[in-house]
């Protein structure tokens, strides 16, 4: 068990606030996403003093999105992308091996063959040369093993293995990517960060031509900020350019584009591995994913709301229709439990499509005091964090220490290994199935008897949330020290309630709304408003799932506008 839990409690909240407001900071973060957590960890592990500020919740955006995965991406050596590769791989097998073994596991994927000669060669050659870069970062798993038609159909009972001549097997990783950003701003909290959601910018203070600082407002309490710093770090992925609108007419251009997945049921596909194929715009991934898979992804250029990008009826048919071209029996709309839609940050360029945009990303200077970190992919962020970090103070020519983030494990890393051998002894001693000791360590890490000890110290806290397998106590953890100010929180990012049943979580919510409620001091209005909020925010979601478009898709997500913002994009 931890000795003692980081938090992101409500008495941290408060203090943060009081310490932000009026006070200097060695830098200023905008932004909650990974990038944003990962540079406030880097720079903390630096001794500097850092506030970040996120509107929303941490990870609320495209970090909660994602295809749950640190992969390598095998499809850029396609485009000779060498040096993004090289650098996935390595980050993948340092996050998954040392950082955060918890958080990070070994997905086994099939790449399936059409073709009985070039391709098995073309592809293998790929996949090998993938292998090599992988162990060249210190990869420990299987190398790449070639199937038959009759290996296929074994380890992929569900496929259409008369479409294909044989497959081939590689690894990956696997991640839940809101509860690995929520691990990351912890340990950044840890450190002495200053880490503050449901906040605002709203302009930069300015000492001459320099930005020395930002001006925020507070969403819960209406408190205006004023937060000063020697550097300010915009990584706001999506909306870049709406902050650098604050400085003039320098920006960086970063386009979004559109991915989408949907959620099925485990028992609707028959298989042991996950699998990736290309299609004409984008690539389908089918995920193994705890009790579920999540399949996707869509790429296409979005130009509406950046707050909640939202699935259409033609996405969902899209990805449904890549799908049932390898499965069978096909799925149908009655098999999705699930739908998420997030918007990548690309930095853009001469490109006719999206999917040809850059994924590395970019990092510039656009005013005095003030820098931008753009594009990138999730598995890099602990680069793209050092590099910010680097530059943000090379900008004003401040000499700092060297990153050390790549010896630092996160929340939950460093008893994990002991506590997972000792499973079965947990068990026994907290009176609890090993399954469930064996889930909450792939959740909490070593923080998982924490867990424990809260469902033993309330009946209430051992009980499960309604239509799902998460207890009680994993709500009250997540407004203890986690952050989770809102029902939406842990429906959506701390649990996965919300596309892991029919309800969406509704049937769950009043139970969890109880439990919040205690922690936070919400009275009986408060709660009856949050009720309200999520329902709304389901009925929209569902509703803009049944729109034939973009438009009015989106016109529909807005219906329900985040319970933060309220009116405001």
């Amino acid at each position: 068990m931890s000795t003692s839990t980081p938090s992101l409690s409500p008495e941290y909240r408060s203090e943060t606030i009081d310490a932000m407001d009026g006070g200097t900071f060695d830098v200023v973060i905008v932004g909650g996403g990974i990038t944003g957590v990962g540079c406030a960890l880097d720079a903390a592990s630096r001794g500097l003093s850092v506030a970040l500020i996120e509107q929303r919740d941490i990870s609320s955006g495209t970090s909660s999105r994602s295809s749950k995965l640190f992969h390598g991406g095998l499809r850029y050596l396609e485009q000779f992308d060498f040096k993004l590769v090289n650098e996935a791989l390595h980050e993948r097998e340092l996050i998954r091996q040392r950082l955060a073994p918890h958080l990070v596991w070994p997905v086994p994927f099939i790449y399936p063959l059409r073709h009985r000669l070039w391709e098995r060669f073309y592809v293998g050659a790929g996949i090998t040369l993938y292998d090599a870069m992988a162990k060249i970062g210190g990869n420990t798993l299987p190398r790449q093993w070639h199937l038959t038609k009759t290996d296929l159909k074994e380890v992929f009972p569900s496929v259409k293995a008369d479409d294909f001549v044989g497959g081939i097997r590689y690894y990956d990783a696997g991640c839940d990517d809101a509860r690995y950003t929520v691990a990351v701003a912890r340990t950044a909290a840890a450190r002495g960060a200053r880490i503050l959601t449901s906040a605002r910018v709203s302009g930069f203070i300015w000492d001459g031509d320099r930005v020395a600082g930002v001006k925020a407002t507070d969403l819960e309490s209406g408190r205006e900020l004023e937060v000063k710093a020697d550097v300010v770090v915009n990584s706001t992925g999506v909306w870049t350019d709406r902050v650098e609108a604050n400085v003039g007419d320098r920006h960086t251009d970063v386009t979004a584009s559109k991915g989408i997945h949907i959620v099925v049921p485990k028992d609707r596909i028959k298989s042991r591995v996950g699998f990736i194929t290309r299609t004409k715009s984008s690539v389908l991934f089918l995920i193994p994913h705890e009790d579920f898979w999540h399949i996707g992804t869509t790429d296409t250029p979005w130009e509406l709301g950046l707050a909640h990008p939202a699935a259409s009826r033609t996405d969902i048919d899209y990805v449904l229709e890549q799908a049932n071209q390898v499965i069978d029996p096909p799925l149908t709309h009655d098999d999705v439990v699930g739908v998420y839609a997030g918007l990548r940050p690309l930095v853009s360029g001469d490109a006719e499509s999206t999917a040809k945009l850059s994924r590395e990303h970019s990092i510039t200077n656009p005013a005095p005091g003030l820098v931008t970190i753009a594009g990138g992919k999730y598995t890099t962020y602990r680069v793209m964090a050092e590099d910010t970090i680097d530059r943000a103070f090379e900008s004003i020519g401040v000499e700092v220490a060297p990153s050390t983030t790549e010896e630092i494990t996160l929340i939950g890393a460093d008893g994990y290994e002991a506590m997972r051998a000792r499973a079965d002894d947990i068990a026994a001693e907290y009176g609890v199935e090993p399954a469930e000791v064996r889930r909450l360590l792939r959740r909490y890490g070593d923080e998982a008897t924490e867990i424990l000890d809260l469902a033993a110290s309330d009946p209430v806290l051992a009980e499960r949330i309604p239509s799902g397998k998460y207890l009680g106590a994993e709500v009250a953890f997540a407004v203890q020290h986690e952050g989770a100010l809102h029902l939406d929180d842990v429906l959506t990012r701390r649990t996965r309630l919300s596309v892991e049943c029919e309800d969406r979580g509704v049937k769950g919510a009043p139970f969890v709304a109880s439990i919040m409620a205690e922690a936070l001091g919400w009275d009986a209005a408060t709660v009856a408003r949050e009720l309200e909020h999520y329902e709304a925010r389901v009925e929209a979601e569902l509703e803009s799932q049944r729109m034939p478009d973009d438009h009015t898709a989106d016109a529909a997500r807005m219906g329900a506008p985040d319970i933060r913002t309220m009116g405001a994009e």
